[in-house]
């Protein structure tokens, strides 16, 4: 695929087999790619490379995969680069806190290495195309998205999102009014198949609440079917 050319890919795992296979596999797709085996220099490689995105392994000595994402969302450089787990960790509380950290994606060993040269292009096509709409600029409340920017203020005060959390509420904005099933969701914001676990869906609506603080009320569930961005507020007058 075109998209992978040039595109930088950062493969954190203390196993050298597994890191090659997976590199081995990207490269193939025409994309670059650098491998870490030791966790503790992960952020001093990432920092010199800027990758497009990085595949970490969860379990490692010193330091481990949900602390590495951490550091690298707390980075001004690197905290938009898009995340996967891969790991040995196949729990749900493991997925979803892996998942509140700020990953992108969990991927569980043994992996199928084609499903996860999809996974990547999914994600870096996500995180490319966040610029293409129609409409600049989307207004509802207090928030206010500009796709141009793809910066979202509240009250003139910019919210730090990830290319997830982004597109998440752009599509609740742009369809406002209009219920989003959960699997809906899935194929428009992670261009997944219906079968894949939909607690991915309310994991991240839950964090960008968080993260919209008062404005959060304007996001509904709808309970057993999805989500929806509110017409007006509940305390509105209709008049």
């Amino acid at each position: 695929m075109a998209e992978s050319l040039r595109k930088k890919i950062l493969i954190v795992d203390d196993e050298p087999d597994v890191a090659d296979l997976v590199a081995y596999n990207l490269k193939a797709k025409g994309f670059d790619t650098q491998t870490v085996n030791d966790p503790t220099h992960s952020i001093g490689v990432a920092r010199a490379m800027m990758p497009d995105l990085v595949i970490l392994d969860v379990m490692m000595p010193v330091i481990n995969g949900i602390q590495i994402c951490r550091l690298l969302r707390a980075d001004p450089n690197l905290k938009d680069v898009p995340v996967i787990f891969l790991t040995a960790k196949v729990e749900e509380n493991d997925r979803v806190q892996g998942l509140e950290t700020g990953a992108d994606d969990y991927i569980c060993k043994p992996f199928s290495t084609k499903e996860l040269v999809l996974r990547v292009h999914n994600i870096l096509r996500r995180t490319s195309d966040k610029g293409e709409t129609s409409t600049p600029k989307l207004i509802v409340g207090s928030i206010e998205l500009d796709v141009d920017r793809h910066e979202v203020q509240i009250g003139g005060a910019v919210i730090d999102l990830t290319a997830t959390e982004f597109k998440l509420l752009h599509l609740l904005m742009e369809r406002r009014g209009r219920v989003q099933t959960r699997e809906h969701l899935l194929l428009n914001v992670w261009n997944y198949e219906t079968e894949i676990e939909t607690r991915t869906v309310d994991t991240h609506v839950r964090r960008l609440r968080e993260k919209l603080g008062a404005e959060a009320e304007w996001i509904e569930t709808i309970r057993g079917v999805g989500y929806r961005m509110a017409e007006r507020r509940v305390y509105e007058s209709t008049n």
